[in-house]
């Protein structure tokens, strides 16, 4: 007898085939059986409820947030059964004492920087050690390509010397034999942004020697966009390392309706042999930290040496010409539209008023430029700043979800008083919205893109289906019900019609609630596939 079967399910199994009705009794924390009249110590009616593999989330920030709320709700209530973290480049291990503490400064915008939280790690190793101890979901690891720059050659605007280019690829080749599943980087933000194409082949080509992938954040979703995904593509050809481009979006004015440019040379690229997939969210704006828009050359040297720029006139000066006559690197070449810039979160209590305003509404109360107020915020809140940037199209979001690479991400930032509500709606706003409302995607093509194929990508091993003997990361959800209830107003809102969640065979979402239960474990690559221990 199984220890729990779902009755009558209607199953969409994840790889893209056809619903299909039966009963799924799971044991000892494995999918057992699919058929007809199967018993179990426990039975959950499914009749007229769809049964799925737990989503994958191809791009978390919940770096820390596994560690302080290992209960993880924003995910949980959605469906999601596996986040992939260190993205952007950016992130805590590999670390050492030195670079830690600019660690936590410089991402306290995307993650906080919880007090009382015990930085007893320095290794990749160490850290999913950490995370074995168990959360609601599992978890994969993306070595940070700017973190392992800062270890080499700390936040030097220059191509690394041969030695340091050498310490890079050790790191990076112990982070992968630690368990990570491949490299991230992230070529708009300090440091990873002063790397050349060269660079990165040779840190690429490590990561394919270990079965790895790259993911990067590229270096620009506006002005330079096409060209920043060519030269991605340029690497993975180079290196032999498979493709996965971040959050892969066309933003800015100038990208509006260009979405095809793009999805033409990533087909040609396909068709010459490239191993290429990419994410991305479904909501028009973005979001990212206020000191991210800063040029490349202010960051240079770290967050103290950025400090002492944002209080140098001169300096000051040169930042106001590239964000207003001539686009900032860091804002993707456009010039800054401060009208299209809203404060989502503040490291500073005492600042917390200006959350919800844009910088063009908050420059026009305190009777300043909008440069202005951003140099000043940057300063008063110590880089810890969060915002959205409005400036996404919604011809754009739909193309790239359509086509067959495309996998969901929720780039979810989970702190400050109103962060962008794709960290507790993504999954299921591709199901209820961008699926049963405008019939973007198929109940199958979207439950596709959320499991059997990110797995995939992961290796994951006995993951994403709906099969037996796989590990029993199920949801079971309301097919005209499921839609996100996250707005921008209220970003913290639960999904609605999804019923239950289940992590390696135990419940972490029931009749809609979180259970508390920490199932979840680190899920390390390895010759034979990524998994737990």
């Amino acid at each position: 007898m199984a220890d729990l079967v779902f009755r009558a399910a209607t199953v969409v199994d994840g790889s893209g085939a056809d619903r299909f009705r039966a009963d799924v009794a799971l044991c000892d924390g494995r999918i057992a059986e699919l058929g007809e009249g199967l018993r179990g110590r426990q039975v959950i009616d499914a009749e007229g409820l769809v049964l799925a593999p737990g989503f994958i989330d191809m791009h978390a920030h919940s770096d820390l947030a596994l560690l302080t709320d290992p209960v993880h709700p924003s995910r949980t209530t959605q469906g999601v059964t596996t986040e992939v973290l260190g993205q952007d480049g950016l992130s805590y291990a590999p670390v050492d004492d030195r670079t830690l503490p600019a660690l936590r400064r410089q991402l306290a915008g995307w993650n906080g920087d919880p007090p009382g939280l015990a930085w007893n790690w320095r290794s990749v190793g160490e850290y999913l050690d950490r995370l074995d101890a168990g959360s609601a979901v599992n978890a994969c690891y993306l070595v940070p390509h700017g973190t392992l720059r800062m270890l080499a050659l700390g936040w030097d605007d220059r191509p690394p010397t041969p030695g340091e280019l050498d310490r890079m690829c050790e790191l990076l080749a112990q982070g992968l034999a630690e368990g990570a599943v491949g490299m991230s980087s992230g070529l708009s933000y300090p440091p990873g942004m002063y790397a050349d194409t060269d660079e990165l082949v040779a840190l690429c080509a490590v990561v394919a020697a270990h079965g790895g992938y790259h993911s990067p954040h590229q270096r620009s979703y506006g002005a330079g966009a096409l060209a920043g995904y060519a030269e991605m593509v340029e690497i993975s050809r180079r290196s032999g390392c498979p493709l996965h481009l971040a959050h892969a979006t066309m933003n800015f004015g100038v990208n509006q309706g260009r979405a095809g440019e793009l999805l033409e040379l990533l087909d040609r690229a396909i068709a010459d042999g490239c191993d290429l997939t990419l994410d991305s969210y479904p909501y028009l704006p973005g979001s990212t930290t206020l000191a991210a828009l800063l040029p490349s050359w202010a960051a240079e040297g770290g967050p103290e040496a950025t400090f002492a720029r944002l209080a140098d006139p001169a300096a000051r000066e040169r930042i106001r010409h590239q964000l207003e006559v001539t686009g900032s690197d860091g804002c993707h070449g456009v010039v800054a539209d401060w009208a299209a810039v809203q404060i989502s979160g503040v490291r500073r209590p005492r600042l917390a008023g200006a959350v919800g305003a844009t910088v063009a509404e908050l420059a026009a109360a305190r009777g300043q430029s909008g440069t202005e107020v951003f140099l000043d915020l940057l300063r008063e809140d110590e880089l810890g700043t969060t915002v959205l940037q409005h400036v996404g199209h919604e011809e754009n979001v739909r193309a790239i979800m359509r086509h067959p690479a495309h996998t969901a991400g929720s780039d979810g930032l989970l702190v400050g008083a109103r962060p962008h509500p794709r960290a507790w709606g993504t999954f299921a706003r591709y199901l209820g919205y961008y699926g049963r409302e405008l019939g973007v995607l198929t109940l199958e093509q979207a439950v596709a893109r959320m499991t059997g194929r990110p797995a995939r990508r992961l290796r994951l091993r006995r993951r994403g289906l709906v099969r037996p003997g796989h590990h029993a990361d199920l949801v079971l959800f309301e097919p005209e019900t499921v839609r996100d209830t996250a707005t921008f107003e209220h970003p913290r809102r639960p999904a609605a019609g999804v019923h239950h969640v289940y992590v390696n065979g135990t419940a972490v979402l029931a009749d809609g609630r979180p259970t508390g239960a920490r199932p979840g474990r680190a899920l390390r690559r390895t010759d034979r596939g990524t998994a737990a221990r």
